[in-house]
């Protein structure tokens, strides 16, 4: 185990998942897989519990910064619940081969995300008289539920899925939706590990480590999330997830 190695990964899962809102677990599996040999389940068991430290950590920094929609995130919160606690269950039953090419193209699914996606100011607002735009809430618990599931399945936030979706689809400036998603992240991924934890997934050696390294990172991220331009951190992770998406699908096909 080399603890400065896993110390420093789990920095730049804090900081850039706070920064965009995301838990950083795609990048925690695809290191625990390669380089130390994980299995599937004790990999994203370990994630998840990194995933649940760096939210919690970033949503400590967005609370003092009073960005968080509270109302919103207990409800999506709840929704995410279920689907965490029947993905970590489900995913005992899953194949090293099944798992590296869901994986793989669950990571490229999210690059081309991330590629297409509008690039939004962080415009400062004003959160005392913020209103919640009025949005259908039965959708956006079904989209949560089906985030706690995948999010357990894989060992990643729900992020990727929420943040888009506050904002195109139910219209919240990126200065609350991204704070929120973390917040929403912070519950349901301590639920998740909590599950994954239960069961024997969680690697507790590597936890200090990485979990330490979120937990600075997040606080990182959380100050400079509306003062940095993420582009070329962006384009430099879209890379290595593409490599690694490849790399997952290529050694099970042929």
């Amino acid at each position: 185990m080399n603890e400065a190695l896993l110390l420093a990964v789990g920095i730049i899962v804090g900081m850039f998942g706070t920064i965009i809102g995301v838990g950083g677990g795609f990048i925690v599996v695809p290191l625990l897989t390669f380089v130390y040999g994980f299995s599937p389940q004790h990999a994203v068991g370990t994630s998840m519990a990194v995933v649940a430290l760096n939210a919690l950590s970033g949503t400590a920094a967005y609370v003092k910064q009073r960005r968080i929609e509270y109302r919103t995130g207990l409800l999506f919160a709840a929704a995410t619940l279920p689907g965490s606690y029947f993905g970590a269950y489900l995913l005992q039953g899953v194949s090293v081969r099944a798992f590296d090419i869901g994986f793989g193209t669950l990571m490229a699914g999210i690059a081309l995300y991330l590629a297409m996606r509008k690039r939004h100011d962080f415009e400062p607002v004003d959160v005392e008289t913020f209103v919640p735009p009025a949005y259908n809430r039965w959708g956006g618990m079904a989209i949560s539920f089906l985030v706690g599931f995948i999010a357990s399945m894989a060992g990643i936030g729900g992020g990727v899925v929420h943040v888009p979706a506050m904002i195109y689809l139910f219209r919240f400036p990126p200065f609350i939706a991204v704070p929120t998603s973390h917040f929403i992240l912070a519950i349901s991924a301590t639920f998740a590990a909590a599950s994954h934890g239960a069961i024997g997934e969680v690697a507790w050696d590597f936890l200090p480590f990485l979990g330490t390294g979120a937990v600075i990172g997040a606080q990182i991220g959380g100050r400079l999330s509306h003062r940095v331009k993420s582009r070329w951190i962006v384009r430099t992770l879209l890379a290595v997830m593409v490599v690694v998406a490849l790399r997952l699908i290529g050694r099970n096909i042929g």
